[in-house]
C-alpha cells in the first residue's frame, strides 16, 4: 500500500547492508535469492494497480505441513481433500465429493477436474497417497502420524479417485483430510524432514512462493489457476517480525498491514484511525505442561493438584490478557463435548497448602515447601517472542511462590522438550474433539510432549473416535475429561482471544470464525479478501 513505500525502502536497504557485512557473495544454500519482482514490490515500483498485503509473521525455518503441526502460511500455499468453512465445518476441498462404506470402513474421494500444482504439473490421486503414506511412515517422525494410524490401505483407483480403508471407524477422518497434500513428483525419494523442497514449496493453494529472504520475508504471489478463482490481492508478504512490540510499532508506521498482537499492544489501536481491531474467539488455551520424562515429576507427581489450585486464573486474564480470554480447566471448553462438571481447580491456595502438607511437605526458612530435604519448586520454560505467553508464565510463577512452591521462569534460546521440567504450553482446536486430544494426551502419540501416560485416557479417547453417535462420543469425552482432571497432564490456565489488528482498507476478514492454536485460521478465505485505499 502507498503509505509503506518509504519505510519499506529503508527496511530493505538496511537488510541489504547487514547481508553484505555478514555473508560472502556465494549463494546461501538455506536462503532463496530475492527476485527482481520482490525488490520492485518493496520499493513500490510495481504499478498503481497491484495490491500487496504485508503480514507480521514469526520466522520459518521450513514450510512442511506434513511433518509440522501448524503454520499460518500453509493455508495460502496448500490444500487438502477437505476444507473448513467460516463455521469450521468440513466442506469439499480438492475433492469435490466422497462416499463412506460403513461395512469396510472405507472413504472414497473424487478429486476435482483441472487441479494443477504451482509448477503446472497435474494434481492426481498419487499425490494424495504419497503424502499420507509419508506422514504415516515412522521413519519420517511426523507429529501428525496419530491422525492416520488406523489407515490400513490406500488405493489409487484412477488419477481422480483415491480410497482409504480404515481398521476401525474414525469419525474424525474427514477432519484429518484437510491435511495439505504435497507433490509426489518433487518429493519422491527425498528426506521428508530435510528436503530443500521445504524451503521452496510448491502447492495448489491460492498463493505460490515467489521468493524467500531468510529471516526477512517470504513473498507470495496469487495463483491465477486456483480452483476457487484467482485471489483478489495480488501479493502477500510474510514479513518476519517475531517480537510483538516490534509488530505493533511497524503496524503504526505502515510497514505492516496485518498482525496478531498481544492484548496490551492491540488495545492501543482500538481508537486509532485507519485501523480495525478483530478480537476473535479461539479454541487456543495456555497451561503449564509437566514433563513426566523428567525425574522431578516421578517423585512429585502427587503435588500437581497443589500447583493447579495455586493459580489465580482470572487475575492472570485481567492483568495479562486485559480480559481477552477465559479461565481454562479442560482442553475441550470450546467444543460441543465439553464436560463443565469436572474439577476446575479454582484458585484456592489454602487447599493447595493442605495437599502439600498431607504429602509430607514442610515450610523451610525461605518460606518454600520441601520434602525429604528437597525444596518443592520447578522451572517453567517459555518460548521467546510471544510476550503474552511470557507474561502468563511469570504471573503463574509468582502465584506459585506465594503458595510456597519455588517456581521460576526461563526463556531458552531453544526449547529442550525432553529435558525441561515444565513449559508454558499452547494447544487448541476448534474442530473435531479428536483433534489435539488423541495425539496430545495419548500415550506415545506424536504431539505428546509431556510424555503423559494414562490407560483410562487412552481408552476413552480411542472409544470416542470410533463412534459417530453424538451421545456415545459425549459419554467418552466426558470420561476423558474427568480422568484428565483427576490425573492432570497440565495445569490449565486460560483460553486466549486472538487480537488481530489490520489496516482498515483490508476487507473480507471473517471476524466470527473460531480460530485455532496460535490464532491460525484467519486466512481460510484469503482468496476473497480485497484492499481498498
Amino acid at each position: 500500500m502507498k503509505k509503506k513505500i518509504l519505510s519499506l525502502m529503508l527496511m530493505v536497504a538496511l537488510a541489504a547492508s547487514f547481508a553484505a557485512c555478514g555473508q560472502d557473495s556465494g549463494k546461501n544454500s538455506n536462503s532463496t535469492d530475492l527476485s527482481k519482482t520482490e525488490t520492485e514490490a518493496f520499493s513500490g515500483q510495481t504499478g498503481e494497480e497491484e495490491t500487496t498485503l504485508v503480514y507480521g509473521s514469526a520466522d520459518y525455518t521450513r514450510i512442511n505441513p506434513a511433518m509440522d503441526e501448524h503454520g499460518e502460511i500453509n493455508l495460502l500455499l496448500f490444500n487438502g481433500l477437505t476444507a473448513h468453512d467460516a463455521d469450521d465445518n468440513i466442506v469439499p476441498g480438492l475433492a469435490e465429493k466422497w462416499e463412506y462404506d460403513a461395512e469396510t470402513c472405507t472413504y472414497t474421494f473424487h478429486i476435482r477436474d483441472g487441479i494443477q500444482w504451482h509448477d503446472g504439473e497435474k494434481f492426481t490421486a498419487d499425490d494424495v497417497k504419497f503424502t499420507i503414506e509419508a506422514i504415516m511412515d515412522p521413519e519420517n517422525g511426523s507429529e501428525n502420524a496419530p491422525n492416520y494410524e488406523d489407515v490400513e490401505e490406500i488405493t489409487v483407483i484412477d488419477d481422480s479417485t483415491v480410497s482409504f480403508r480404515l481398521s476401525e471407524p474414525n469419525v474424525a477422518f474427514l477432519e484429518y483430510m484437510t491435511m495439505a497434500i504435497l507433490p509426489k513428483h518433487l518429493l519422491e525419494g527425498e528426506n521428508m524432514q530435510e528436503s530443500d523442497f521445504f524451503r521452496a514449496p510448491v502447492g495448489t493453494g491460492p498463493y505460490k512462493l515467489e521468493s524467500w529472504d531468510e529471516g526477512q520475508s517470504i513473498v507470495l504471489v496469487k495463483n491465477e489457476d486456483y480452483y476457487l478463482g484467482a485471489p483478489k490481492i495480488d501479493k502477500v508478504i510474510f514479513k518476519i517480525v517475531p517480537d510483538d512490540n516490534a509488530q505493533a510499532m511497524q503496524l503504526e508506521s505502515g510497514e505492516l498491514d496485518l498482525a496478531l498482537l498481544d492484548p496490551k499492544n492491540a488495545q492501543n489501536f482500538k481508537e486509532k484511525d485507519g485501523f480495525t481491531c478483530y478480537d476473535m474467539t479461539t479454541a487456543d488455551y495456555r497451561g503449564i505442561l509437566f514433563n513426566f520424562a523428567n525425574d522431578y515429576w516421578t517423585k512429585n507427581r502427587d503435588i500437581i493438584p497443589a500447583v493447579c489450585y495455586s493459580i489465580d486464573r482470572q487475575a492472570i486474564i485481567d492483568s495479562v490478557l486485559l480480559g481477552e480470554g477465559m479461565a481454562a480447566y479442560s482442553p475441550l471448553q470450546r467444543n460441543i463435548y465439553n464436560n463443565e462438571n469436572v474439577e476446575h481447580y479454582d484458585y484456592n491456595p489454602e487447599k493447595a497448602q493442605e495437599i502439600l502438607e498431607a504429602a509430607g511437605c514442610t515450610r523451610n526458612s525461605d518460606g518454600f515447601y520441601e520434602r525429604d530435604g528437597e525444596e518443592i519448586g520447578f522451572v517453567i520454560s517459555v518460548m521467546s517472542g510471544e510476550q503474552d505467553r511470557i507474561d502468563i508464565a511469570q504471573a503463574a510463577a509468582q502465584q506459585l511462590r506465594e503458595t510456597g512452591i519455588n517456581c521460576t521462569v526461563e526463556i531458552p534460546a531453544q526449547m529442550d522438550w525432553g529435558g525441561q521440567m515444565a513449559c508454558l504450553i499452547g494447544w487448541g482446536s476448534p474442530f473435531d474433539a479428536d483433534d489435539h486430544t488423541y495425539k496430545v494426551f495419548g500415550t506415545d502419540k506424536g504431539a505428546n510432549y509431556s510424555s503423559y501416560s494414562n490407560e483410562k485416557v487412552d481408552e476413552y479417547l480411542s472409544l470416542a473416535r470410533q463412534s459417530d453417535d453424538p451421545e456415545v462420543r459425549k459419554e467418552y469425552y466426558g470420561k476423558f475429561q474427568e480422568e484428565l482432571a483427576e490425573d492432570p497432564a497440565y495445569a490449565f490456565i486460560c483460553y486466549i482471544d486472538a487480537n488481530y489488528v489490520a489496516d482498515s482498507g483490508i476487507q473480507g476478514i471473517s471476524k466470527d470464525t473460531v480460530l485455532g492454536h496460535h490464532g491460525v485460521g484467519i486466512f481460510w478465505n484469503i482468496q476473497d479478501w480485497t484492499i481498498e485505499e
